[in-house]
């Protein structure tokens, strides 16, 4: 039920937002360079691997939610970024990287 205030206002009840979760990276220790790492090619490749993974299976079961499918095409690019980078400065970790993700070398 809506309060009302002194000045005969109506005012509406507050919804309380909570925060969103945070989920907890499944992550390697090969991927990081050190205990905090998070910047690392490396480390953003298997992040965002996780999230295209992620939308992959929800686009199977939601063939029409285009938005999703803009963002796993976003994703894919910004992968491939990551990945060209690596490789023009740090071919052995792009190797390891692309061997251990699957991907085509």
């Amino acid at each position: 039920m809506a309060k009302t205030s002194e000045t005969g206002d109506v005012k509406a009840p507050k919804t309380a937002k909570k925060p969103a979760a945070k989920k907890e990276v499944s992550s390697s220790s090969w991927y990081q360079r050190h205990e905090k790492d998070t910047g690392s090619p490396e480390f953003q490749i298997m992040i965002i691997g996780e999230k295209i993974n992620a939308l992959q299976t929800h686009l199977a079961s939601n063939k029409k939610d285009y938005d999703a499918q803009r963002r796993l095409l976003r994703l894919v690019a910004l992968r491939r970024n990551h990945l060209k980078y690596l490789k023009n400065n740090n071919l052995e970790r792009y190797l390891i990287v692309s061997a251990e993700t699957g991907l085509k070398v």
